[in-house]
């Protein structure tokens, strides 16, 4: 038997009457902002995407410079073997005769008898973070190459090139803007889309097609199903390049590395001031023996004393796993360690952000890791494809339409102020933290209010 809701409003809340039953149950805080952020992932996927299109693509072919560069540079890189070798200072006369009257910034020997050994100089007509390197044999003091190398990772043309335009697109800081574009917004469009698409499978009680795409029937539920499975399969791994790619940007990249100062998060460093400055030198040969006698072994970079009263700093460059990051100060006057960092060490978020770098850039596992890369790549490129193919699906096939219908309009209208003032909150503090993620959606929000203007009058409202 029905109740009269006016009745039911006067009865007494505590009776045993089926009062409470009766009245309409409050819509979910999840059903009423799952509009706004249907419409936030719809405009971020039409916009954004076409940035995550290049770095997806640029990313791709970076995975494998690694194979790349072993492959092009084999001259400069590696040598046949021999039973003897010359001494390190041998060698980088060899290099100086090459580069006469340049400053030797670091040298790093060959790590096994098939390498080459690095001696590189500074570049102060190169742009910032370029330098040049001479590669010269060991055994034979044969000088195999002098190329233009990029960063701290060595990097040699070809993967110099690629870097630069996976990160800027050759045109500088602007370029980069770009990149900082696409990693602030990929995160935001990963977790709303995989909040989307868990709501969606809860609500139809189709759990099973969570991370199992339909094969059929054909058309936009279809896609719908390959775009969110997909989607959360690749969520972690796409969460993990958008931190780590935004260390590297050009205003969010200045508050991560502000944050990590604050917090003392910084990559420790050995000291090279001396107690007194060194009568003499005893020369990069005992150096290097020095540090292999500490435990450093594989490839190594040596560093000379930036002025006189300074000590030479020796660090392992192994980024793949286990990480070799060891590093020693060594006392030019007597050869004597006088500082050693090791890498086991370092405190949690230093390592943390070496193997997130790593991971990023495909070093740390090896293969392994360049094919994980590889496969978010094209997951991502297919998600953004599978996107753009359920906005044209959605097009009216009357009236001449050319584009899609986007999610309602006015969506936060309905989201109570309870749970939109924190919201606003939280926005706030992430346009703080990531500017071009800001500024870009105040930007959607311009183009959202416009466009409503222009459909209001279209309708005569």
């Amino acid at each position: 038997m029905a109740t009269d809701p006016g009745l039911a409003e006067q009865q007494d809340p505590d009776s045993s009457g089926s009062a409470v039953a009766d009245r309409p149950a409050s819509p979910s805080t999840w059903s009423v902002l799952r509009p706004l952020v249907l419409r936030l992932h719809f405009y971020a996927g039409v916009f954004i995407a076409p940035f995550l299109v290049v770095a997806a693509l640029t990313g791709l072919v970076y995975v494998f410079t690694p194979q790349l560069e072993q492959a092009v540079y084999t001259r400069e890189l590696h040598v046949p073997a021999a039973a003897t070798a010359h001494p390190l200072s041998e060698q980088i006369a060899t290099a100086r005769e090459v580069r006469p009257g340049e400053q030797v910034q670091a040298v790093r020997p060959g790590a096994t008898g098939t390498d080459t050994t690095q001696v590189i100089f500074a570049a102060p007509d190169l742009p910032e973070s370029y330098l040049r390197t001479v590669f010269v044999d060991p055994h034979t003091l044969e000088v195999r190459g002098d190329l233009v190398t990029y960063g701290s990772g060595q990097a040699l043309p070809l993967r110099a090139w690629i870097d630069n335009l996976h990160r800027g697109l050759h045109l500088g800081d602007a370029g980069r803007l770009y990149s900082e574009l696409a990693a602030s917004w990929l995160w935001v469009v990963v977790l709303g889309g995989a909040a989307l698409w868990i709501g969606r499978t809860r609500r139809e009680r189709r759990a099973r097609l969570l991370l199992a795409p339909e094969f059929r029937p054909a058309g936009r539920r279809r896609v719908l199903s390959w775009h969110g499975a997909v989607g959360l399969w690749a969520a972690l791994g796409l969460l993990f390049l958008s931190a780590t790619g935004l260390t590297w940007s050009v205003h969010a990249g200045e508050n991560v590395t502000a944050v990590r100062e604050q917090l003392s998060w910084e990559t420790p460093a050995v000291s090279t001031e001396l107690p007194a400055a060194p009568a003499g030198d005893v020369g990069i040969d005992r150096v290097h023996a020095a540090a292999l006698g500490a435990g450093l072994d594989g490839p190594v970079e040596i560093t000379p004393p930036a002025d006189a009263g300074s000590a030479y700093t020796v660090q392992q460059v192994q980024r793949s796993w286990p990480t070799k990051q060891d590093q020693v100060a060594v006392d030019p006057s007597s050869g004597a360690i006088t500082e050693t960092i090791r890498f086991a060490d370092y405190p949690l978020m230093a390592k943390l952000s070496r193997w997130g770098i790593d991971a990023h850039m495909g070093l740390l596992f090896g293969l392994a890791n360049q094919l994980v890369l590889a496969a978010l790549m094209l997951g991502l490129l297919s998600m953004i494809f599978w996107g753009y193919r359920m906005w044209w699906l959605r097009r009216p096939t009357r009236g001449g339409g050319r584009f899609g219908r986007a999610p309602e309009r006015g969506a936060w209208r309905r989201v109570p102020g309870r749970v939109m003032a924190p919201i606003i909150v939280v926005a706030a503090f992430v346009a703080y933290a990531l500017p071009l993620l800001g500024a870009s959606l105040l930007l959607f929000l311009v183009v959202d209010n416009v466009l409503g203007a222009r459909a209001r009058r279209s309708a005569g409202v």
